[in-house]
Formats: structure tokens, sequence, C-alpha cells
């Protein structure tokens, strides 16, 4: 059976604290890896929530701020160092390139990885994965960021009863087309994961997170902290869950925590979000993403 859900590896915002590592957030889809913003710490991270670097396929960097990246060499050497066989694609701002060749030669290290650069510029491009595409936009924070929305194609449902109706089964089925395909199967919407962080409110915001199963978004700053939020190009938690109302998000996963709230701060952050069924990111909460869309 295929396993999607999301592994939280870390949590804070710029300064790690004793109950929350910094970022790093791992995408199981279909054993597929797409781990995003590995911060200080991520490997181990890793290890507590039972993951391994083999089952990397994809590291999304959306910025090279350091709670954001300074986790990658530490991936990257362990990349070599186990020996992991495939391609692995690698996507990251490009106008922080001179960042990435740094974090990725930061140390001697033993083994080669085999790394697929996709340096992200301008308004951004689609990837192609397997099963999906992963598309980059622009955002809106002091140095250039991406923000990455990860989408499965639409397909088809085959409809049981309809299959009896005409007789059709076991091989048959798969060799369905034209009108007969029409009538014996549904739409079936494919399922989406956005991933936003640091940012203001921006139009990209919006266009990552429209239709989305599930929205990974930072929630930097309370009510309280507006307007700093917005001087240093972050959201707060009532942004966060606007936005999730906004765009028909079925899943919103708050996290990238300043590190002056507490644990006493938790319910006030999913209050000013607003969200039914919300959660608050903590450190190794594995979130399933909901099931498919109704037809």
């Amino acid at each position: 059976m295929s396993t999607r859900e999301l592994i939280v590896l870390g949590t804070a915002g710029a300064v790690p604290t004793r109950r929350r590592n910094h970022n790093g957030y791992l995408l199981r889809w279909d054993g597929r890896g797409v781990l995003f913003d590995p911060g200080e710490g991520t490997q181990r991270q890793m290890a507590h929530a039972g993951a391994s670097a083999t089952e990397l396929h994809w590291l999304c960097v959306t910025h090279f701020h350091g709670d954001h990246s300074l986790g990658v060499p530490g991936i990257v050497q362990r990349l070599g160092r186990d020996g992991v066989p495939h391609d692995v694609h690698a996507v990251f701002p490009a106008e922080g390139i001179e960042y990435w060749e740094r974090l990725k030669f930061a140390t001697s290290y033993y083994g080669s990885p085999s790394l697929v650069e996709h340096p992200m510029s301008g308004a951004g491009e689609t990837l192609q994965g397997n099963g999906f595409s992963l598309t980059a936009l622009p955002l809106s924070h002091s140095i250039p960021t991406y923000g990455y929305r990860l989408a499965e194609p639409d397909g088809r449902t085959f409809l049981p009863e309809k299959l009896r109706e005409h007789g059709i089964s076991g091989a048959a089925v798969r060799e369905l087309s034209g009108p007969l395909l029409e009538e014996c199967s549904a739409p079936r919407p494919g399922q989406k994961v956005a991933f936003v962080m640091d940012t203001r409110l921006c139009d990209n915001v919006f266009e990552l997170a429209a239709d989305v199963d599930m929205l990974i978004i930072e929630s930097t700053f309370l009510d309280s902290e507006t307007e700093q939020a917005h001087e240093r190009g972050h959201l707060t938690a009532r942004q966060a869950g606007e936005v999730a109302r906004a765009c028909g998000v079925r899943t919103l996963v708050l996290t990238h925590f300043s590190e002056r709230y507490t644990a006493a701060d938790d319910r006030t952050f999913l209050e000013q979000a607003d969200f039914p069924g919300a959660v608050l990111a903590h450190d190794l909460d594995r979130v399933p993403l909901p099931a498919r869309r109704a037809l």
C-alpha cells in the first residue's frame, strides 16, 4: 500500500529551542522522499523518526537562511556515505548558488552522491518527478525565496458497478478507452501539497496553496507581532489561517515558530489560525495526507 505522509523533523524559527529543532520536513510520497528545508540537526531528527538517506529523491531549499539550510552539508555527505544509488534532485534559488556550493562542499567527505541540480530563477518553473510535478514560485522575503507545490496528475477511478454491468474484469479493465472508459470511470482529482516558508502575504502564496490537500506553512508570529512579521518577511498564525480558508485547503500544518513562544502559546496559535482541524506541528509529528476528495 502506498504511503503519503509528512514527517516533521523540526519546527523552530531562526533559533532552535529545547523542544523545537531547526526546520526539516520529509514528505513521503509512494516511496519517493521529498525533503524540504533541512536545518541544523536534520540527520539526527531523521534517525529519531526512523527515516533514512536512501529514501530521499528530492531536496528542496526555499532560501539560504541558516535555519532552512544548515543541514544541507550533513544530508549531502550522508547520501555519499550511505551509497545512495539513485539521483537526488536538488532544487534551490539560483540567486543563492554560491551558498549552495559552500554548503555542498563544506567539509571533506567520503562518497560521491549523484545530485541533479535545479537552480530556480525568475518566475520559477515546474519540474517533473515520478508520479508528480513540482512547481516553484518566488515569495516575498528579505532574500530570494521560493515556495513549492507538489501535484499529482488528475486521473480516473473505475466504477465497479459499471464494470460488472458491461462484464469487464481483469486485464480488460486496463485496456478501456473512449466512451466506454468514460462510462465506467469517474474523474479522480490528483492530490496536492504546498510548502510555504518565510514570506509576507503575496499572490504566489495563494497560487501555491490553491485547492491543496495539505498546506505546510510558516506561522512565525502571533497577532501581537503583526507589524514585525511584515517587516521581517513572515506570516502570522492568523494570516496562515486566512490563506487556508481562501484557498480551499483541506489540512493546514502550522510550523516555524519564533523562539519567543512557549508551550503555553500553542493554543493561541490554533485559535488565531481559526481553521477547523489545523495541525500545530511539533518535532517528529507524522501527519497523513487526507483521503482523496470525494467524487
